[in-house]
């Protein structure tokens, strides 16, 4: 649940040395680091840099994107906005997406298959093809870059601060209407058989900081395909977070904000939604 759908981004890959992508927003007195973060990750994967070190050390304080995801709160959430018993989800489609759905819970090997996905809605079903191979894999939640930032602050006594709430989150995607949910769901099954392909370039473009390559991989397609939950999950969020991160320029100190890497890459990227507001990020 850490993440919306395509714009997860995971590290799937040999150990190495990464060294993602770091912007600063500077004003007299304040400085304000954006850092794009994935929420899967291998355990033997060294993305600390020193430019990245020094920035945290000097931080007085993080923001993430939530900081309610226990996984009692979140498993509430999912009974109560994800599933639906009264309406199967194979009753909302056609013999070929049917088909397409069954071939994809075998392949992600979902826990409890196609009668699983059935009892969810298409927001979930959608979210878990996207994730559940990806745990298979040997990918470890609890070692997501956000999470070690948020454990590394904390213990340095350093408050973490959350941007959006795990309700919020879930809601951007169970309040759509049901036609854009299976929009979703369609592109998810649309993308089962290149997703391998797709996260080794993903993995390439996070390690090297190239948030050009992450835009062209992610932002871009689901951008063309399902454009309103482009909008919906991108643009208005980034927008949001822009005026948000903008009225902390009012405050002096320090301040590092790690959200999904996709949030800071493309046209229509925090770092253009806050150049929109006359506040200028500058690669790091």
């Amino acid at each position: 649940m850490r993440r919306l759908l395509s714009l997860l981004l995971v590290l799937f890959a040999a150990p190495a040395l990464a060294h993602p992508a770091l912007w600063a927003v500077k004003d007299v007195d304040t400085t304000l680091y954006l850092f794009g973060t994935v929420h899967l990750l291998p355990h033997d994967t060294d993305w600390h840099f020193p430019v990245l070190d020094k920035a945290l050390a000097d931080s007085q304080a993080l923001y993430v994107e939530i900081t309610d995801d226990d996984p009692a709160h979140m498993t509430a959430l999912v009974l109560r906005y994800g599933i639906d018993t009264a309406h199967p989800l194979s009753g909302l489609l056609g013999p070929f997406d049917r088909g397409r759905l069954e071939r994809a819970a075998r392949l992600a090997d979902v826990p409890g298959g196609m009668a699983a996905l059935d009892i969810m809605r298409p927001w979930l079903a959608a979210l878990t093809l996207t994730v559940a191979p990806m745990v298979k894999a040997g990918l470890d939640p609890a070692l997501g870059v956000d999470r070690q930032l948020r454990a590394a602050m904390e213990k340095a006594g350093k408050p973490v601060r959350a941007l959006e709430t795990a309700e919020q989150q879930v809601r951007f995607l169970a309040d759509m209407p049901q036609a854009l949910q299976l929009g979703l769901l369609r592109s998810t099954l649309r993308d089962t058989d290149r997703a391998d392909v797709d996260l080794k370039a993903l993995i390439g473009a996070w390690k090297a900081g190239d948030e050009a390559a992450i835009a062209r991989l992610e932002n871009d397609r689901l951008e063309r395909q399902e454009p309103q939950l482009y909008r919906r999950l991108l643009v208005e969020r980034n927008a949001a977070w822009a005026r948000r991160i903008k009225a902390m320029l009012d405050r002096p100190g320090t301040v590092f904000i790690a959200v999904g890497a996709a949030h800071l890459a493309g046209p229509d990227s925090v770092q253009a939604q806050l150049a929109k507001l006359g506040v200028h990020a500058a690669r790091e």
